[in-house]
C-alpha cells in the first residue's frame, strides 16, 4: 500500500488537549496518514506524572491490597481533562470506570499498564472520525509473551481494509488466550513499525517533541547539528550507547523492506527532522552522523602470557560471566590481554565473585579493575575509508586533556568506542564534537 503513511504520535505529542488538536491537524494535512498509532499521555510539564506510570502504581497497590482510588483519580482527571477541551462525545467515564473496576479485581500488570494507550486512542479515533481497533485484535504474542510475527502478519493481512483510517493503539497486544502483553516501555514505536511493515507502508511517521536526532547530547553540546539522515545501522549504535527518541527495537520490522522511519516534531511540524533510511543510502557531506555515550562501567582487564595459546581461555573468561548473568558490552584485545567492560548495573556488587571466578577458571597472570568508566561511540557512514578519522579523535581529546582509556573499532569502520574516566565524559564528547562540526570529508 504505497500510498499509506503510519504515524506513531508519542506521549508528549498527546499530553493535553492542546496537543491533541495539533495532532489532528496534523494528520488532516497529508490523506495519506491513514493508520495512526497513539503513546498514552506523557508529561506536560517537568513534574507531572506519565499517565503509564500512574496506572503502573495503580497496579502495584491494587496487588498488595491497598486502596488506589487516589491514583486513580489523576488518571481520571487528565482523560476527563482532554474529552472536555476537545468538546469529545465519547462517554470517558464510563470506559475509566471499566478499567478502575478490572484494576480492583486484579487485572495483570500489563493490562494495566496498556489503558493508558487503550483509552488515548479511543479518544483520538473520535477526535479525527477514524474507526478505533484494539491491538489486541492486530498484534499477537505466544504463550510464553514473546512478540509472534507471522500471526501478526496474518492478522494485519486479515484486517487490511479494516485499518485504512482507523487508530491502533501502541504498546501492547494480546495472545490466543486474550491476555493482553506489552512491549518494553517505549514499545508503540514498536507497533507503529509493525504495521508499517504489515501494511507495505511507503513511510513510518514517528512524531515526537523533538525535531529528530543530533549529533549529540544538547545537555553537554551547545545548540548540536540536526541529523538529517540515520542509516538503521547507525542508528542502532547510537541508540545502544544512550541517544534517545526512537525504541531501538522499532528498526527491525522495517528495515527488511526498506521502509523509511521520520521522526518529527508535533510542535514544530514545518522542521525536516530526521529521516532514517536503508543502510545502503549514500553518506552525507558530514564525516560522522553522531556521537553518543553512557557513563558508570568497569573494566576488568585480565592479562595472561600466551593468552592465546590457550583454546578455551575466551570461552571460560566469558563463562564466569554468563554464569553470573552478566552482560558484557566489550572485549578489546591484546596478545596478551583482554578488556571485558561491563556496566556498572548489571554487574550489581559481584565484582569480588567475578575475580575470584575468573582466577579459578582462567588462571590468568594478573587482574585489574577500572571503575568508574564511560564508553563513547563515534559513528558514522562517512568514516568508512576515510583517512586520519582516529587521528582527528585522538588529536580532538589529547588537546582538551582528555585521558584515552580504551579504544575498539569494528571492522565494519562505522564506529570508534572510546573509553575514558567518568570526570571526563562531557568534556570528551564536546572536544569530539567540536573536531568534526561541519567539517566535509577531504
Amino acid at each position: 500500500m504505497k500510498d499509506l503513511l503510519v504515524a506513531k504520535f508519542g506521549g508528549s505529542s498527546l499530553s493535553e488537549g492542546s496537543q491533541f488538536k495539533k495532532v489532528k491537524e496534523i494528520i488532516g494535512e497529508d490523506k495519506e496518514r491513514k493508520v495512526i498509532v497513539p503513546s498514552a499521555p506523557g508529561k506536560r510539564f517537568k513534574k507531572d506524572h506519565k499517565v503509564t506510570d500512574l496506572l503502573y502504581m495503580c497496579h502495584q497497590l491494587a496487588s498488595h491490597g491497598l486502596n488506589f482510588e487516589d491514583i486513580f483519580k489523576l488518571v481520571k482527571n487528565r482523560y476527563v481533562d482532554i474529552c472536555k477541551d476537545l468538546d469529545s462525545t465519547i462517554d470517558i467515564e464510563k470506559i475509566l470506570k471499566e478499567v478502575y473496576e478490572n484494576i480492583a479485581n486484579g487485572a495483570s500488570k500489563d493490562y494495566c499498564a496498556s489503558r493508558g494507550e487503550y483509552i488515548n486512542a479511543r479518544i483520538l479515533a473520535d477526535y479525527i472520525g477514524y474507526e478505533f481497533i484494539d491491538s489486541t485484535e492486530i498484534i499477537h504474542f505466544d504463550n510464553k509473551g514473546k512478540f509472534d510475527e507471522e500471526e501478526t502478519k496474518i492478522l494485519i493481512d486479515k484486517n487490511k481494509e479494516r485499518l485504512i483510517n482507523s487508530v491502533v493503539p501502541g504498546f501492547y497486544g494480546a495472545n490466543k488466550e486474550g491476555e493482553i502483553i506489552c512491549f518494553s516501555r517505549g514499545g508503540s514505536d514498536i507497533t507503529g513499525s509493525i504495521l508499517a511493515d504489515g501494511l507495505g507502508a511507503k513511510l513510518y511517521e514517528n512524531w515526537t517533541d523533538v525535531s529528530g536526532f543530533l549529533m549529540a547530547d544538547p545537555k553537554i553540546v551547545e545548540d548540536p547539528q540536526p541529523i538529517k539522515t540515520v542509516t538503521y545501522r547507525e542508528l542502532r549504535e547510537l541508540s545502544y550507547m544512550g541517544a534517545p527518541v526512537l525504541h531501538e527495537e522499532a528498526i527491525f520490522p522495517v528495515r527488511e523492506k526498506g521502509i523509511p522511519i521520520h521522526i518529527k516534531n508535533t510542535n514544530h511540524p514545518k522542521d525536516s527532522g530526521t529521516m532514517i533510511v536503508a543502510d545502503d543510502y549514500p553518506p552525507e557531506k558530514n564525516i560522522i552522523t553522531g556521537i553518543a555515550g553512557k557513563k558508570d562501567f568497569t573494566v576488568i582487564s585480565v592479562e595472561k602470557t600466551l593468552m592465546t595459546s590457550d583454546k578455551g581461555f575466551l570461552r571460560k573468561l566469558i563463562s564466569v560471566f554468563e554464569t553470573n548473568d552478566i552482560q558484557i558490552e566489550h572485549m578489546p584485545s591484546s596478545i596478551d590481554s583482554i578488556s571485558v567492560i561491563v556496566s556498572d548495573k548489571e554487574l550489581n556488587s559481584k565484582l569480588n565473585k567475578i575475580i575470584e571466578e575468573i582466577n579459578i577458571y582462567c588462571n590468568p597472570d594478573n587482574i585489574l579493575t577500572s571503575p568508574q568508566m564511560s564508553l563513547i561511540a563515534v559513528v558514522g557512514r562517512g568514516m568508512i575509508k576515510t583517512k586520519g578519522i582516529s587521528a582527528r579523535v585522538f588529536s580532538a581529546l589529547s588537546k582538551n586533556g582528555v585521558n584515552i582509556r580504551m579504544i575498539s573499532q569494528g571492522s565494519s569502520e562505522l564506529n570508534i568506542i572510546i573509553g575514558v574516566e567518568n570526570k571526563d565524559f562531557e568534556g570528551a564528547i564536546l572536544a569530539i564534537y567540536n573536531a568534526f562540526k561541519n567539517k566535509e570529508e577531504e
